[in-house]
């Protein structure tokens, strides 16, 4: 199965192509179609994973050319090791809980056919992204990815802050993409290659000088940063929940902001071949990380609480990898590469649950605002007992699968206090937020008795992805139970155990840091012995800096987007005023200009010509009189004319030449005589021609 595997991002694609062309009007054909292909790329996904443990991760990779570029060969194909296996199984389990998910979900909307062809043309573009065994491929899947989550986050574009989403998260991640393609042109010419076994061949070689190594891992890392929403680029994720909350779950949970991560696991050999970048990948994922957290305390908007955990738990996975880097790449023994990759797949169960609860919770009581809710769990107990269970999960109880992923994060920073020390931090607050979501969403009182009193348990079309998701976010983590023979660390490492042994204190530690933020959000929000007003009120300006995001949104107005606005503004106006009234200036001047040259063509030129064409006619029409055919006259006229010459030639007539004036008098004369002969004429042949009529 495994020599097949390219069959699984085109089962999907196949679908997005049936859909449009052939199925759009039938809605349930269409979600069903859909359905099936992602159902038949699970089962493929699947035997893969069976296949791949079969050969203890050891890597299956077909390829062929396809161009040469520049020196630079251009190929297509695939690899299948460990890393791969484990993300087709999350990106088309998550895919599928989805799809089936939407059927009820979007079940009156009026673009849902497109909607799973959507569906159908992302998971093809990230199930690409993960079977890519080159750069040149990834960054088309990557650019893909991009594409469809732009059409999805802005699904309901008629509604503008849902449009304005879709071109926020575009633009942004379009910024960190900027960097992406800086780092693939530095492997195009420093390695001569895409191939991933290539490139990480000439760094581990030392072939590439170590300083140009630790310049491409941060340019290739930018990707990272803008797909998986880390600081500075993470604005754009909570304002991408106005897309379909089932996209929130399939984008933002489990797959496309999970491309970040697996990027940086992907390429981790760059990284182990610079500390430096590992440690900027460390540094950036940590303060993400606690950014995310802290925000996420105060948020109101159910699905932007989850988003902000889902920031922070990128974040996490980030952090861990970026220390592995660093350790590995100074001789010492890290778990942060396991730690990265289990919260990776851990993640994308109890977090995609959380988002499909959550859609769940929206689709009972209409609202997203968790102030308007309280009470739910008696009339929603699937939604509101798996979503509990996603909560604990993600707080890290023992012995659910966040726990051991969340074990392992922490694991990875021993050697690094301050690391250490915020990693527990997040850990608590993480507890936190996530419970008071959930006490102030299903327990309590009711705050809104109407929204209350319409509340219902979702159809099975919904819940039953609820289920599936649930068991395992119980579940899956236990593959990296440390007992185990063969755990997560020894598959993803091909047999090789490359984390320490289980910590049992560090164990406790984690456990009493999520059980006491769970706690004091049960007092607070369930007893309410603490007044969490109160609270915000004595540290109000804490709480304003938080609610407000860090004004991170308004600092990017009015440092970047409003200069631009400006100088857009100015440019345009250069444009118009400038521009434009050249051109149109222009214009105008030879439109003047011509109406001068019809004037003049008209009248000065077209006048002389018809001047001269009128002054000929005239001419003639006097000098033909001198044609008048009698022999009499024409005698006459030489005549005349030999005796004026003579008379002047022998001064009997004296008079001062004038020729313009004799000229006229000439043509006169002339005229004169040809009139009375024309006379004369006429009145000779008037008998004639009555005796020709008698």
């Amino acid at each position: 199965m495994t020599e097949n595997a390219y069959l699984i991002p085109l089962l999907p694609m196949f679908a997005f192509v049936m859909i449009v062309f052939f199925m759009r009007w039938n809605e349930k054909l269409s979600a069903g179609f859909s359905i099936a292909m992602i159902l038949i790329s699970w089962v493929m996904s699947l035997v893969i994973l069976f296949e791949t443990l079969g050969r203890h991760g050891e890597p299956y990779e077909i390829y062929f050319y396809l161009t040469s570029f520049v020196g630079i060969n251009l190929e297509v194909g695939f690899l299948v090791d460990s890393l791969t296996a484990v993300m087709l199984m999350v990106v088309t389990t998550v895919g599928a809980c989805v799809e089936i998910y939407s059927v009820g979900y979007m079940k009156d909307d009026p673009r849902f056919s497109r909607f799973f062809s959507y569906l159908s043309l992302f998971l093809f573009s990230m199930l690409g992204l993960v079977l890519a065994n080159n750069f040149f491929m990834i960054f088309i899947f990557w650019e893909l990815v991009g594409l469809t989550s732009y059409l999805l986050i802005g699904f309901w574009f008629e509604k503008k802050i849902a449009a304005d989403a879709g071109k926020k998260a575009f633009i942004t991640t379009r910024i960190g993409d900027l960097g992406f393609i800086v780092g693939l042109l530095m492997v195009a010419f420093y390695a001569g290659t895409f191939n991933f076994g290539g490139v990480f061949d000439k760094v581990s070689a030392g072939l590439i000088p170590a300083g140009i190594v630790t310049v491409m891992g941060i340019f290739l890392f930018c990707g990272a940063i803008g797909k998986s929403a880390q600081f500075p680029l993470h604005v754009w994720l909570p304002d991408a929940m106005e897309g379909p909350t089932p996209v929130s779950a399939l984008i933002h949970a489990a797959t496309m902001v999970a491309a970040g991560v697996y990027l940086v696991a992907r390429i981790m050999n760059i990284f182990v071949g610079s500390a430096e970048a590992s440690m900027v990948v460390a540094v950036i994922g940590l303060i993400t990380s606690f950014l995310a957290a802290s925000i996420g305390l105060v948020q109101n908007d159910i699905k932007r609480v989850l988003a902000y955990s889902t920031v922070s738990q990128l974040g996490y996975m980030i952090m861990a990898l970026g220390l592995y880097g660093y350790d590995t790449a100074g001789g010492h023994h890290s778990a942060g590469y396991v730690a990265g990759t289990l919260h990776l797949m851990t993640h994308a169960f109890f977090k995609g649950l959380l988002f499909l609860g959550a859609g769940s919770v929206i689709h009972a009581v209409h609202t997203n605002d968790i102030q308007e809710m309280g009470g739910l769990a008696p009339k929603m107990k699937i939604t509101s007992i798996t979503f509990m269970i996603a909560s604990l999960s993600i707080a890290g109880i023992f012995p659910l699968s966040g726990f051991w992923s969340k074990d392992e994060i922490i694991a990875a920073t021993l050697h690094h206090p301050v690391f250490l020390i915020v990693t527990l931090l997040i850990a608590f607050m993480t507890a936190f937020y996530m419970w008071r979501l959930c006490f102030l969403t299903f327990f309590g009182k009711p705050r809104d008795q109407h929204r209350f009193d319409h509340a219902h348990e979702s159809p099975r079309s919904m819940t039953w992805p609820l289920m599936v998701l649930g068991f395992l976010s119980i579940f899956a983590g236990w593959v990296a139970i440390p007992w185990l023979p063969h755990g997560f660390s020894s598959f993803v490492f091909h047999g090789e155990l490359h984390h320490a042994s289980p910590n049992i204190i560090l164990m406790l530690i984690s456990t009493v840091v999520a059980v006491s933020g769970i706690v004091l959000a049960y007092f607070i929000y369930y007893k309410e012995k603490i007044s969490a007003d109160k609270l915000a009120e004595k540290f109000r300006p804490i709480y304003k800096l938080l609610y407000n995001k860090y004004y991170f949104d308004e600092i990017y107005h009015l440092l970047i987007l409003n200069p631009i606005l400006k100088f857009a503004n100015f440019m345009w106006s250069f444009d118009a005023g400038v521009i434009d009234g050249a051109v149109n200036g222009t214009a105008w001047l030879t439109i003047v200009w011509s109406n001068i040259k019809l004037w003049f063509d008209t009248w000065i030129v077209d006048g002389a010509v018809n001047g001269s064409g009128w002054l000929v006619r005239q001419g003639a029409r006097i000098l033909r009189f001198l044609q008048s055919g009698s022999m009499q006259f024409y005698v006459l006229f030489i005549l005349v004319i030999v005796v004026v010459i003579a008379l002047i030639k022998f001064e009997f007539i004296r008079i001062d030449i004038h020729w313009p004036v004799i000229t006229v008098v000439f043509v006169l004369g002339v005229t004169l005589l040809g009139v009375l002969s024309k006379l004369a004429a006429g009145s000779e042949d008037a008998p004639s021609s009555a005796k020709q009529e008698e």
